[in-house]
């Protein structure tokens, strides 16, 4: 079985790098010509169709409510697994993520994952500043942001959640944009922190009614974090018992 697994990983991988070359192109247009930044979450969706197709990984996508498309949102799901990128990538709306400046390493796909996204390294408070100050600017110029809240894969005891940040609730409050919480089920199942073997299983991903921050102030980020968190860890509790 861990022969099958990590003969799955390997193609997995492989088929990955191979659609980034094929999908690098594309996504220098976003890259060159700024106002094109609507493609990023085009390019992200069929990259990630394409992924999960070719390594045989089947997907579903449930969303609850309808999302305006006119509108922008912040996105925060758990985060378990490293395929919680990937499986981010099917979000039926455009946005860019905020996550660890770890992708920069990658070569070629670091400096694509800098251009397009928003990267943080949680170590210096000069990063932390400047990633918040540049999630304003990305609100202000109409893009949608995925953030997820926990702050990285830094639960040790999955499927239960570490406590959420404050950046993507402070972030809602002082733009008036509605936060939609996101459950993924089964990741941290198909790819484990841990060993970083797939298994073969369906990915679920839950956008669940947008939650608006309409009378909340600065003051009131611990309210909205509970709200947030308690909507993904319930759907959690459902579908992992």
């Amino acid at each position: 079985m861990k022969i099958l697994q990590a003969l799955h990983t390997a193609y997995g991988f492989f088929v990955f790098v191979i659609l980034f070359f094929i999908f690098f192109p594309l996504l220098l247009i976003p890259i060159v010509f700024k106002k094109q930044h609507h493609l990023v979450g085009t390019f992200n969706r069929w990259w990630a169709m394409a992924l999960l197709t070719l390594i045989g990984m089947p997907w579903h996508r449930e969303v609850r409510g309808k999302p305006d498309r006119n509108k922008q949102y912040i996105f925060c799901p758990n985060h378990f697994s490293y395929l919680d990128i990937v499986a981010m990538g099917l979000n039926p709306m455009d946005a860019i993520f905020v996550g660890k400046n770890e992708m920069e390493k990658i070569p070629l796909f670091g400096f694509m994952y800098r251009k397009l996204h928003i990267t943080v390294d949680r170590s210096k408070l000069t990063s932390k500043y400047s990633s918040y100050t540049r999630s304003l600017e990305a609100l202000e110029q109409g893009k949608s942001l995925v953030i997820f809240p926990e702050g990285g894969i830094v639960s040790t005891d999955p499927p239960y959640m570490s406590r959420f940040k404050d950046g993507a609730f402070r972030l809602a409050i002082e733009k008036q944009i509605a936060i939609v919480p996101v459950t993924l089920p089964d990741n941290w199942i198909i790819l484990p922190d841990n060993s970083m073997l797939l298994r073969a299983r369906r990915i679920r991903l839950i956008f669940h009614e947008p939650i608006e921050p309409a009378g909340y102030t600065v003051k009131d980020i611990d309210a909205l974090k509970t709200q947030v968190f308690n909507v993904v860890e319930q759907e959690l509790k459902k579908l992992n018992a």
